[in-house]
């Protein structure tokens, strides 16, 4: 059987979005399940959009995401080079082959005819002018230097039929394909010819792309079958949607990788969950790492119906891939964030982390999630009020006195001191331990959620600490 060969050829024209990522993380999965190779290459042929630098973006989120491709070109390989405004005189011989063998011709029409050639709707079509010069007057218009291009010769009648594997057969009448542009004025393809010379070329077997490219393929057949060269096997992917009626979009200004690892998503639940966006596991288990993901990968997953991103269904796969870290893991990735809150350098930061480790599913949820060390002042005692555990304010003004002087005995002050302290208070009051908790919380933190109980925030925040905030929260009670 033939080696399998996939291929993921962005445009550098800005961040790399998640439809993008997704193509590229469907074409590594499908080659390394296969025991086949991935290529990177870059078309930049469409030099208007290009953007400074994000060619090195490409590489940075594919490297960092571990997409790791086997040929491209700051890796090399043995078809390069990977990048085609490095493949202009490549691209030039094979338009010229193509003139010869009837797939193409010369057109030296202005831009000025062609914008006047409208149909009723008022879309430009060409009209094969050009197509039924004689050979002295195209080398003569050659040999004068008139600007030329060279479209493809697409038949009028007849229909374009092939065979995608998520799609089944596909067909497109050729009268609605245009005899589009393959090499411009300046000698550069179009990615409609580019991409076809370059997948021959570099022996890919199965193209991996968008389902915006699926009444496209018949053109490309066209120049494949005018060549003499196999056709590659066409894998479509469906959509990745915003919502109901709009795709995700890098246009749009849409979410990048790296905008969610900046948000502080743990990195392989990203690759994790683009996996899931348009494809099924047979075994319905959702969390994967990237090698269960390569041994799983499976084309009968993929789904034909559009997908719609669910940030908060990816922070729930984050918030289990920060649950299975160790510690020393967590804070690895938890601590520049820590370092982001106000109050950082006047609290062990390991029982900090600790607090929270539990309690976040991305990383960036670590300063909200302690704000009550910084944010402590007056607030409103109906906070104190919570009938599950029937806790009140008039409950939190007799029992706020009381906390207040055990704790001033404790000497030893550790939470599980502190919290046993608590509960025989409770016991001896006559009250709920929880309600109780709730209300020693209340008062050393103003805050109805907060991430750790009464007693651990109270081990934080230190002896002095604690009682100042008990009797601040007694005043706001008088």
């Amino acid at each position: 059987m033939e080696r399998v060969r996939t291929r993921f050829a962005p445009s550098p024209t800005g961040y790399l979005h998640i439809g993008g990522l997704r193509t590229a993380l469907y074409g590594y999965l499908y080659a390394k399940n296969h025991g086949g190779d991935f290529i990177l290459r870059i078309e930049d042929t469409d030099t208007a959009r290009y953007v400074d630098g994000s060619v090195q973006i490409i590489y940075d989120t594919l490297r960092d995401s571990g997409i790791m491709y086997d040929e491209g070109p700051d890796v090399g390989g043995a078809y390069g080079p990977y990048i085609q405004s490095e493949r202009k005189e490549i691209y030039k011989k094979y338009a010229e082959k193509l003139v010869e063998l009837g797939g193409a011709y010369y057109c030296f029409c202005t831009p000025e005819r062609v914008a006047s050639l409208k149909d009723e709707e008022g879309n430009v079509r060409y009209d094969k002018h050009c197509l039924h010069l004689s050979k002295e007057e195209i080398e003569e218009n050659i040999k004068n230097g008139v600007p030329y291009v060279i479209r493809q010769n697409v038949p009028l009648e007849g229909t374009g039929t092939y065979h995608d594997l998520v799609y089944g057969d596909i067909s497109v009448d050729y009268k609605d394909i245009e005899d589009g542009i393959l090499l411009k004025t300046d000698g550069m393809p179009t990615y409609n010819f580019a991409n076809v010379i370059d997948d021959h070329l570099m022996g890919i077997t199965h193209v991996i792309r968008g389902t915006e490219y699926l009444s496209s393929t018949p053109k490309y057949n066209l120049m494949y079958d005018a060549f003499g060269w196999e056709r590659p096997v066409y894998i479509h992917l469906p959509p990745i949607m915003k919502d109901a009626q709009h795709k995700l979009s890098k246009r749009n200004g849409d979410a990048s990788y790296e905008d969610f690892v900046k948000k502080g998503f743990v990195k392989e639940s990203i690759i994790n969950y683009i996996a899931l966006l348009g494809w099924s596991p047979k075994s319905n288990v959702e969390k994967m790492s990237l090698t269960e993901l390569k041994e799983h990968f499976s084309l009968d997953g993929i789904s034909k119906s559009p997908s719609i991103f669910d940030e908060t269904k990816m922070k729930w796969l984050s918030g289990e891939y920060i649950k299975e870290m160790t510690f020393e893991q967590f804070k690895e990735h938890a601590l520049p964030f820590l370092k982001n809150t106000k109050e950082y350098g006047k609290y062990d930061e390991d029982k900090l982390l600790a607090l929270v480790k539990s309690r976040v599913q991305i990383f960036s949820e670590i300063p909200e999630k302690l704000d009550f060390l910084e944010e402590f002042g007056a607030f409103d005692v109906n906070l104190f009020v919570n009938e599950k555990q029937k806790a009140s304010v008039e409950l939190a003004k007799t029992l706020l006195p009381q906390i207040k002087t055990v704790l001033e005995n404790v000497n030893e002050w550790q939470n599980s001191v502190l919290f046993d302290v608590l509960v025989k208070l409770s016991a001896e009051a006559g009250v709920k331990k929880q309600a109780l908790l709730w209300i020693a919380r209340i008062a050393i933190t103003a805050k109805e959620a907060t991430a750790g109980g009464a007693t651990e925030i109270a081990e934080l925040i230190g002896k002095e600490e604690t009682l100042r905030r008990i009797d601040f929260s007694m005043g706001l009670l008088k």
